[in-house]
């Protein structure tokens, strides 16, 4: 767990019957959607909502996305999601996360998002810096 990106977050996320499959274990796609669970509350943890961001005429659409399955995590799991920014562009930024069981333990998955930084036009600007500073 050392090396992780300060600030960060954890959240934690019990695992729905409807995010598995037959054999109980978390279908592979919903490990993205555990990640932008975690991004929003980074960034609501910053002290703003990503609709205010939004508001504030920034969109920050994913421009690539991986996922590592490490090791299964099944219904019932209480999961524990980290999640931090790793790196800064001029227009774009990139969160890491985790995925462990619910001691901490064991890693479970591990992944990043990257995301351009644009305007309601979808042209890409630079990172503003009142974002910047939020997430910083």
């Amino acid at each position: 767990m050392d090396g992780f990106p300060v600030p960060e977050i954890w959240l934690a996320h019990r695992v729905s019957y409807g995010e598995t499959d037959m054999m109980s274990v978390v279908y592979y796609a919903e490990y993205l959607h555990f990640f932008e669970r975690a991004r929003s509350e980074f960034i609501r943890s910053r002290g703003m909502g990503y609709a205010t961001v939004e508001e504030r005429g920034i969109i920050l659409p994913v421009r690539e996305a991986r996922c590592r399955y490490r090791s299964p995590a099944k219904f019932d799991d209480l999961l524990q999601i980290r999640a931090g920014i790793s790196e800064w562009g001029r227009a774009s930024l990139t969160f890491v996360y985790e995925i462990r069981d619910e001691g901490r333990n064991r890693l479970l998955a591990d992944g990043m998002t990257q995301h351009a930084c644009i305007n309601r036009d979808g042209k890409p600007v630079p990172v503003p810096d009142w974002l910047r500073d939020l997430l910083q």
